[in-house]
């Protein structure tokens, strides 16, 4: 559907008024439709988490071991200078739609971020939950999501090494896929995702892009945006064997030392890796989009920035070094190309054909509001605090119990 208004835009892709007046006020100015779908994921909650980062920021982070946190994993120090990294992450909604896709790509995507630690991937674990699967499709939607977890795990040749899984008819509607990766690294072999060095080249590599996991986006779309472009599923397409070939050529351009920073190109593609990477570095990026590798043909500005194609990767390397990166991913059989560079100004550029497509502080995308969300204390609560054991009479039976 075709819409003049930036502001209809805006809340077709799931922003509300206020969202959409803060960017105005934040740019000074109504934002061009590559910015302003940039922050509409940037700025959701998926992303963002504009409803949750408040309690999230109650959980302790300090304890018997030394942490890290605030990178595309966690992770704890088990002995002197080695260190066990971890991800969680659930994939609901896109295993309910596709759950083979939907379960496989969740798992691609914490093995990514395993790998952006500069940590090699060593196990998964999941915790599943379904609706009675004596229900056809909750039988479906099982079996998929079974099976495509294992599929992608053992394509990688990482094992599963624990798991549950739990039947009850509330997940009807929404099933639950909770995955994990958990990975091993050596202190001093640790990635950061905070790009810096003014000049350094910012490198795309793995698979090409294309339409998949762009969805509320597509209202973007111009008017003469043909019918047999269709769209991609909004799931996102899982290629494991690229993912493994992705692992290793990391790990050997990690042990070059001329990777700067590297990040996971997972929700919000492109968005979310040369804001975030820009935002946490302290630093700006200008990026052209003519030399993204791309699967199909007439993709806009804006699909390519949302794209969540999987198996991609973003990296910032040592000017002058370039070659020896980029010669080390081709050998693995990927796509591997410099499209753009880091700027000391703060500033995100996105180019496509010479055409600047948005212009904006990385700080101002990477940064969304956080709410206060109205809470009230549910009504068994108080139940559960008067509750007493001795008010519970004792049978005269217990074998009847």
């Amino acid at each position: 559907m075709w819409m003049n208004s930036m502001l209809e835009k805006a809340l077709a892709l799931g922003m509300s008024e206020d969202e959409y007046n803060l960017v105005v006020e934040k740019l000074g100015r109504e934002p061009t439709d590559t910015e302003l779908a940039m922050f509409s994921v940037e700025w959701s909650e998926h992303c963002g988490y504009l409803r949750s980062r408040k309690h999230l920021a109650l959980l302790p982070r300090e304890g018997k071991y030394r942490a890290c946190s605030g990178e595309d994993a966690g992770g704890i120090e088990v002995e002197p200078g080695l260190w066990v990294v971890f991800k969680m992450e659930s994939h609901n909604h896109p295993s309910q739609v596709e759950p083979k896709q939907g379960a496989a790509t969740g798992i691609g995507g914490i093995v990514r971020d395993i790998l952006a630690m500069g940590a090699r991937p060593i196990a998964l674990v999941d915790s599943l939950r379904f609706a009675d699967p004596r229900s056809p499709k909750a039988r479906y939607i099982f079996t998929g999501v079974v099976d495509g977890i294992q599929w992608y795990g053992n394509c990688l040749g990482i094992p599963t090494v624990a798991g549950e899984v739990g039947f009850n008819d509330c997940y009807r509607t929404n099933c639950i896929v909770g995955v994990m990766c958990i990975g091993l690294v050596r202190e001093d072999e640790m990635m950061t995702c905070g790009a810096r060095g003014e000049g350094n080249p910012v490198i795309y590599v793995g698979n090409p892009t294309g339409r998949d996991g762009i969805g509320g986006c597509s209202i973007l779309a111009s008017h003469e945006l043909r019918e047999d472009l269709s769209m991609r599923p909004t799931v996102q397409l899982g290629d494991p064997f690229t993912e493994k070939c992705l692992i290793e050529a990391c790990l050997e351009a990690y042990r070059t030392g001329a990777v700067v920073a590297v990040k996971d190109m997972g929700a919000a593609g492109l968005t979310c890796t040369t804001s975030e990477m820009s935002a946490t570095g302290g630093v700006g990026m200008t990026v052209d989009l003519s030399k993204v590798p791309r699967r199909e043909v007439g993709m806009e500005p804006w699909e390519l920035m949302m794209s969540e194609s999987q198996e991609r990767m973003l990296l910032v390397i040592e000017r002058g070094r370039e070659d020896e990166v980029l010669s080390i991913f081709r050998k693995w059989g990927l796509n591997a190309v410099v499209i753009g560079h880091v700027t000391n100004d703060g500033i995100l550029r996105i180019c496509d054909d010479g055409q600047c497509c948005a212009e904006l502080p990385a700080q101002t995308l990477a940064e969304p509001p956080a709410y206060d969300m109205p809470a009230e204390p549910p009504a068994y609560l108080n139940r559960v605090r008067t509750f007493e054991i001795a008010q519970v009479p004792i049978p005269d039976d217990l074998n009847a119990i």
